[in-house]
């Protein structure tokens, strides 16, 4: 609608909408949409994990470890189980970590550009260039844990059903250079995709040109759903593997940081039988166990997959009307003015707001002085570089249902300002 106007009343337009945006500046408003943080409701659903180990329990894993001294390196078979459900995996394939996946993400990275996988002669480092192809707009920590290591990151486009698989088997069949793959399947950071049953096949038969090749398949929503009786079904890619015989593949990586306690929940790996003998060779040269105590509290807490699946609905509970909300707003203020899109996800912790090109980072710095934190414009991308510049990533797990509808409502002020800043300029170009 906006493009339909002239450039005199697009000027009256932003007229208006600077006068709305001052009056915004004025509220004071401090308000974080950066990061998916649980609201302090849901951390309260976790409390009761506190009192389900006394000091006069015997703290005894099912195989008769000891929780409170060393051993059960691997984790416990109850934790492991546990883990495995929610991965699709046996519990053999899964190794138990600490708190969070992403230190387990960092150490597999660095285990393999420093150590030979499984049936190679040399490791990642070696080798000379290391690519990583990185489905965009993806997740942020993982494109730095990968930049970090001096690892090139390699753009993959999104689309409706998760990476762009025309893409990615003709850059992995022909460059021996890429040595893995991100991937957040089910729910995925931010646009909340789930990978189609094609795309997951498609995955499964790559025949890369570097045989130490793999997919880390980082499925951190696999259990957060926002519409519990009808969630988003991802197909088993180890059974995909297995079926393709490339069951050596892909690592498998999940936790409970947003079920329970941020950097306080359990995190695991899953694998084949010869990468998870890898895995334990090298993680055994950095740990002697993880904490086995708080393995055993969260899966006396939840007990099994039914328990986790009840416990979740309450999360759900909580989070749906705050990404309803956020939707509602949107097609309140944008809808029909042909300036912004965004996704309707049905699980994970985000939403994804597609604005003209050139505008998001004037977006977001007109969101930040008037008092509302947003993740950083092009941090969606590898390098926190948009090429486009127009990918925004929303957050409405944290703020309140009242906070929520100021902080969305200002978004999208600021987003009608700087697509009619940028309309006005293209005018004013195609005027000289």
């Amino acid at each position: 609608m906006y493009r339909e106007k002239s450039a005199g009343s697009l000027r009256n337009i932003l007229k208006d909408l600077m006068e709305e945006y001052a009056g915004a500046k004025n509220k004071g408003l401090s308000l974080d949409m950066s990061r998916g943080k649980p609201g302090p409701d849901q951390l309260d659903l976790s409390m009761g994990i506190m009192d389900v180990l006394g000091s006069g329990d015997r703290l005894t894993a099912e195989d008769g470890t000891d929780c409170r001294n060393y051993g059960g390196f691997e984790g416990i078979p109850e934790a492991r189980r546990l883990l495995g459900a929610m991965m699709g995996l046996d519990e053999n394939e899964v190794f138990i970590g600490g708190g969070n996946s992403l230190n387990l993400m960092h150490d597999l990275v660095t285990f393999c550009c420093l150590h030979p996988l499984p049936g190679c002669d040399d490791a990642w480092l070696p080798q000379g260039e290391i690519k990583f192809l990185c489905p965009s707009p993806g997740y942020d920590r993982h494109f730095a844990v990968t930049q970090h290591l001096g690892i090139k990151l390699v753009p993959v486009p999104m689309n409706d059903e998760g990476p762009d698989m025309d893409v990615v088997e003709r850059l992995v069949r022909h460059d021996a250079a890429i040595k893995g793959m991100w991937c957040v399947p089910k729910y995925s950071n931010p646009t909340g995709v789930t990978y189609s049953r094609k795309t997951v096949d498609r995955l499964a038969a790559l025949s890369p040109a570097a045989k130490d090749f793999r997919i880390f398949w980082d499925n951190a929503y696999a259990i957060h759903d926002l519409y519990p009786d009808a969630p988003d079904v991802l197909p088993n890619l180890m059974e995909a593997l297995r079926r393709h015989g490339n069951e050596d593949m892909a690592f498998f990586f999940c936790s409970f940081a947003k079920v329970t306690f941020g950097g306080a929940g359990i995190a695991a790996v899953g694998a084949s039988p010869r990468n998870m003998a890898y895995i334990k060779k090298h993680m055994s040269q950095q740990l002697i166990c993880n904490d086995k105590v708080n393995q055993l509290r969260h899966v006396r807490f939840f007990r099994d997959m039914d328990g986790l699946r009840a416990h979740m609905a309450k999360h759900a509970a909580i989070l749906r009307p705050k990404f309803e909300m956020v939707e509602t707003v949107l097609e309140r203020e944008l809808g029909g003015l042909g300036i912004a899109e965004w996704t309707k996800p049905r699980g994970g912790y985000f939403i994804s707001l597609d604005v003209p090109d050139g505008c998001a980072k004037r977006a977001h710095t007109l969101c930040k002085e008037a008092g509302v934190t947003l993740t950083p414009a092009g941090a969606t991308f590898p390098y926190g570089a948009d090429p486009a510049d127009r990918n925004i990533r929303i957050a409405p797990s944290y703020p309140s249902i009242d906070e929520l509808r100021e902080a969305a409502g200002l978004l999208a002020l600021c987003v009608k300002i700087a697509s009619v800043e940028r309309l006005l300029e293209e005018r004013d170009a195609a005027a000289c």
